[in-house]
């Protein structure tokens, strides 16, 4: 079986993921340390919150891109330049496609609706991510959608977590499946949270501005905000993150991917468990974004970050991510290292380590769907990483 497991997301964007012949490939992002080199004198709390906010702040932009290509990866639109001989007519019956089946409308027949369904293997029998899109049209040119994505541990019968969002159109032409014409551009706004185990875990709203294009490659700026709203009980802190994309592109490539490139600017912030908030501004509907709409309320900043991002997507999943040059709170370096012999959802795709002074910090293995473990080496202590952010 070609099984594409999982692995920590957060920290997936910071990884190498170009994929070379031969055995395993390697990348590296380091970014100056701050205070010189020599050994880590940190104290363990010190390097706990080092780690999950390093994982945060890479895993937020990983996570929003993966929402922007949802938004522009409607099956009727990319048909043209698939490589795979599907028919338009055959889209939306749920054939299995890479390991994708598609539904128009969803499997329960409702009324102006999808669903997309991603497996672990090619031959769509483990199920990895169930998201369903019931859309409503509120104008000429905006639309309303309640989506849900409910995922799956590897062999898992249910849910280890669920996505739910409210996702607003504006300025938008709409195909038959309810997805905007992304060659007319669009804005877009979303807010939800993430649940795990049925406990609301992460509160995360964004927005995202396309502008039109009339060929391959699109402009677009976005921003976004978020925090892990259940903390951390041991440090007795929540941490929060915000970042703005000013301007990036997405190219659509020949052989039916897509290519995100982006640089990431973002704030990690740490408050009191429940004393995080989202705040909401003005819409944004032209880039490069100046004032973001989302920001968070109510914490401490503890640093900023820069991470320029190339991330590609090949029917909705992610196959290959490159982070170089990239600036982590704290001046961290990360090391990461890319096992390309294996599939993207194995769990051992992506490991790194971060690393302060020379002096390992933490160490991860992630896999190409945001899910996986983050390990502090001075504890052992051991974090989840669902969806591309630190949960528990």
């Amino acid at each position: 079986m070609n099984a594409r497991t999982l692995v920590p997301a957060a920290l997936i964007a910071a990884f190498s993921l170009t994929a070379c012949g031969g055995g395993g490939a390697s990348g590296s992002l380091t970014p100056p340390a701050s205070g010189g080199s020599g050994s880590n004198t940190q104290s363990v709390a010190a390097q706990t919150e080092d780690s999950i906010d390093t994982a945060n702040d890479i895993g937020t932009p990983i996570k929003d891109i993966g929402s922007y290509d949802e938004a522009t990866g409607s099956p009727l639109q990319d048909v043209g330049r698939r490589t795979d001989a599907v028919s338009i007519a055959a889209l939306g019956d749920g054939t299995c496609n890479n390991g994708v089946e598609f539904f128009a409308p969803d499997k329960n027949g409702d009324a102006n609706s999808t669903e997309r369904i991603v497996f672990y293997d090619n031959g769509c029998t483990k199920i990895q991510s169930d998201a369903v899109r019931d859309y409503t049209s509120t104008g000429a040119a905006s639309e309303s959608i309640a989506r849900t994505v409910s995922r799956y541990a590897l062999n898992g019968s249910t849910p280890a977590s669920v996505r739910s969002e409210t996702v607003n159109y504006t300025n938008a032409a709409f195909d038959q499946f309810g997805y905007p014409q992304y060659k007319n551009g669009f804005d877009r706004t979303h807010t939800g949270e993430l649940d795990v185990n049925g406990v609301k875990t992460i509160d995360a709203d964004g927005e995202f501005v396309l502008l039109p294009n009339s060929s391959s490659s699109s402009t677009f700026c976005a921003d976004s905000a978020g925090f892990n709203a259940t903390g951390n009980a041991s440090l007795n802190e929540t941490f929060g993150w915000a970042g703005v994309i000013p301007s990036g592109t997405r190219t659509a490539n020949a052989d039916g991917s897509v290519t995100w490139n982006v640089t990431h600017e973002g704030t990690t912030y740490t408050g009191a468990i429940g004393g995080l908030s989202i705040g909401a501004g003005a819409q944004n509907t032209a880039c490069p974004i100046s004032t973001p709409m989302y920001t968070l309320a109510g914490g401490t900043l503890k640093g900023t970050y820069n991470i320029p991002i190339a991330a590609t997507f090949n029917h909705g999943v992610l196959t290959n991510l490159t982070i170089s040059n990239a600036a982590l709170s704290n001046g961290d370096a990360l090391s990461v290292q890319t096992n390309s012999g294996v599939s993207p959802g194995d769990p051992h795709f992506i490991s790194g380590t971060l690393s302060k002074g020379g002096s390992a910090i933490s160490t991860f293995n992630v896999d190409a769907f945001g899910d996986g473990t983050l390990v502090v080496t001075a504890s052992g202590q051991a974090y989840q990483i669902e969806d591309w952010h630190v949960v528990k």
